[in-house]
């Protein structure tokens, strides 16, 4: 039977290393939410630049956290970065089209895309890649998608054709109900908030591949270049936890 590992990436700048506050963060779990090896914390540059395909990147990620690579494994990459510019801004800045009437900043097309500007809507939105400095991180994580896992499996999901998926999150959302936040808070302190944020993206990985029916689906006017970030239904997270025979 072919063994499934959900990672979570947490993704610092192109030049982290040089940020002792905000790194890359990769946490690795299998089946069982076991963590494989040791949580990560550090700059992905090198291996980015180094690895030429999908399955060497996946392999660096594994030899980062310290354990060997299983053969022939299907992954489930969540990271959290937008891993799209919005529509509107593409337009303006390619072929100077206008949006219609812009508002307030939180329904701004130009600034949010639009699932980020839906999460707006419960009160939760997540950073803008235009006006709140996470372009770096931003262009990093679209880098790997564009150099291992190019191709659009539906809106909000990549793959490289074969064992990698990978999808966009946002940690701050997935703990915004009591039940989710307090099974999150209960579980073992890793060392770093950037670890700490990757191991909520890896348990959303292990939720979108086991149970994709826990997470809201894009409406069909999100702009598939747009993507999507998958944040679980309230309570998805705590049943997956509670409903674990070891925590991570």
């Amino acid at each position: 039977m072919r063994r499934s590992f959900s990672i979570g990436w947490d993704v610092g700048g192109w030049n982290c290393d040089k940020n002792a506050n905000s790194r890359d963060a990769i946490v690795i779990l299998d089946d069982s939410l076991d963590i494989v090896g040791k949580p990560w914390r550090g700059s992905l540059r090198e291996a980015i630049n180094a690895a030429t395909t999908s399955g060497e990147w996946a392999a660096r990620l594994f030899r980062l956290c310290g354990v060997e690579p299983t053969a022939d494994a299907s992954l489930t990459l969540a990271i959290d970065t937008p891993l799209g510019f919005p529509a509107a801004l593409l337009a303006l800045t390619t072929g100077l089209q206008p949006a219609g009437p812009i508002a307030e900043s939180a329904s701004n097309p130009y600034l949010y895309r639009l699932t980020e500007r839906l999460l707006f809507r419960g009160n939760r939105g997540p950073l803008s890649v235009i006006k709140d400095m996470i372009g770096s991180q931003a262009t990093k994580g679209m880098h790997v998608l564009a150099k291992f896992a190019p191709r659009v499996e539906r809106c909000g999901v990549w793959t490289d054709g074969a064992a990698l998926r990978v999808i966009e999150t946002y940690p701050a959302a997935c703990r915004r109900g009591a039940a989710d936040s307090t099974a999150l808070a209960a579980l073992a302190p890793l060392r770093h908030d950037d670890l700490t944020d990757a191991r909520v993206c890896a348990l959303v990985a292990h939720l979108f591949a086991s149970t994709p029916e826990a997470f809201d689906d894009p409406p069909d006017d999100v702009p598939v270049r747009e993507g999507w970030i998958w944040v679980p239904k309230p309570g998805k997270l705590e049943e997956l936890l509670t409903g674990s025979a070891r925590r991570v």
